[in-house]
Formats: C-alpha cells, structure tokens, sequence
C-alpha cells in the first residue's frame, strides 16, 4: 500500500537553527534549561543549556542521541561500581543505548547541546533515579509515562526533594542532598 504525496509545501518549511537558538536563549538557562523543537512531533528534538547541576539520573527506555554544540558537558553514568563520566566535547556526538541510568552535567554557562530522542510508545515509561552519595546504593526510582519533559519531570523531583524519606539511604541512612 502506498502512501499519498503531500498537496504543495506550503506547509513545510526549515528554518535557521542558530537564529532560533538566538530566539530561545533565555530558556537554556536556569530554571528552565531547555526548549522543545517542535511540541508535535513523533521526535522530541531538543536542546538544552548549561549550566546545571543535577543529582538525578534518568532511566530511559529509548535511545537517546546528543550533539554537543556549544561548550562543554559530561554524563555522569551509574555503573556497577559507582559512577563514572562520558565526556562530551564542543562538536562529539554521543549515542546513548536504552536504559543506561545517566545524569547529564553541563557545569559551563552557555553550553548548548542538541538532544534526540522519540516520543515514546503508549505504556513505556521512563524513570529517574538518584543514587546515595556515599555508598552508591539507589535511594528513590520514580517512573513517568513521559509526555512533555518541561512538565512531566517537576513534580517527580518536587516529591522527592520534598520528603526526608524517600531521600534517606536504606544501605548506609545519610540524606541525599536533593
């Protein structure tokens, strides 16, 4: 079965990136950090700013592809025996597998890095994590069905922030910071 052609263009158009970066500066900063490409699209094209500073680390259930514009970051990944950085430099390009419990880092002001990842499939659920500071040991997983990521994410971190225990560490008993 074939697919129709579309009518015209007129509906289709690019546009200049690093002008619409220009326009939208002012959200890769802090508290925002990051603008959404495009709100309708089965790819969540987006691109964020340093810096920042988290202590969360993302459980994702898809692939996840980064660009590394401008400046420079790090993911901070949870291994078996602790965390370790995959640094990203100004121009890498990274390919992040599903699943793979990362923290993204982006500690200098202006850093731009353009991240991919599809939307994901009714039921999938993408889940945040945050890890004791002394003995690594996972202190709280909190699972989202993820439709918009400037709004989906605040309340998760706002409940953990928010409650003592959910922070304190089964293994060892120290607060996470939050």
């Amino acid at each position: 079965m074939t697919t129709p052609l579309v009518k015209n263009i007129s509906k289709l158009s690019a546009f200049n990136f690093q002008q619409w970066i220009a326009e939208h500066e002012h959200l890769l900063k802090p508290p925002v950090n990051n603008k959404l490409i495009w709100e309708d699209a089965d790819l969540m094209v987006t691109v964020v700013g340093g810096p920042n500073q988290r202590y969360d680390y993302h459980d994702d259930p898809v692939e996840e592809f980064f660009y590394q514009m401008k400046g420079n970051a790090f993911l901070r990944i949870m291994t078996e025996s602790g965390p370790q950085e995959l640094h990203l430099q100004e121009g890498d390009i990274f390919l992040l597998p599903p699943h793979v419990r990362h923290s993204p880092q982006r500690p200098e002001e202006g850093s731009i890095c353009l991240v991919i990842e599809p939307k994901r499939a009714e039921g999938e659920l993408d889940a945040f994590e945050w890890y004791c500071q002394s003995c690594n040991h996972l202190v709280h997983r909190a699972e989202v069905q993820l439709q918009n990521i400037a709004t989906d994410l605040a309340p998760l971190f706002k409940t953990f922030k928010a409650d003592d225990k959910l922070r304190t560490c089964g293994n060892c008993g120290e607060i996470h910071p939050a």
